[in-house]
């Protein structure tokens, strides 16, 4: 029997908070508090990140080079501001693919069960 599991080439899961911030990114720069209200729209109310996880999910993307601070025009505050990077972007590509394929496959199993 094979064992399952990441291939060498295949990207590592992403947690749904972490995916939720890479596509609250894709879009443009945000800050820590503009992520936190993105992201439960986008989740229309489901996901409301606590800070601890929004800027833990932050410092290891960082960490990974997935996302890069920005700084905003907009200096009133000292807000930090982040960016996806093109690994960033590339890192949610995948994971939209596989969740694609994913879906795929469910909905096509669900369609054979009800024939």
């Amino acid at each position: 029997m094979r064992h399952v599991g990441a291939q060498p080439n295949e990207a590592r899961r992403l947690t749904e908070p972490v995916l939720l911030i890479l596509m609250s990114l894709a879009d443009q720069p945000r800050h820590g508090y503009a992520l936190m209200k993105d992201i439960e729209s986008l989740s229309q109310g489901r996901v409301r990140l606590s800070t601890g996880t929004l800027y833990g999910a932050l410092h290891r993307l960082l960490e990974d080079r997935s996302i890069e601070r920005f700084e905003l025009e907009d200096r009133s505050r000292e807000k930090q501001a982040y960016r996806l990077t093109v690994a960033g972007r590339r890192q949610l590509e995948m994971e939209l693919d596989r969740l694609r394929q994913l879906t795929r496959a469910g909905m096509s199993r669900l369609r054979a069960s009800e024939a």
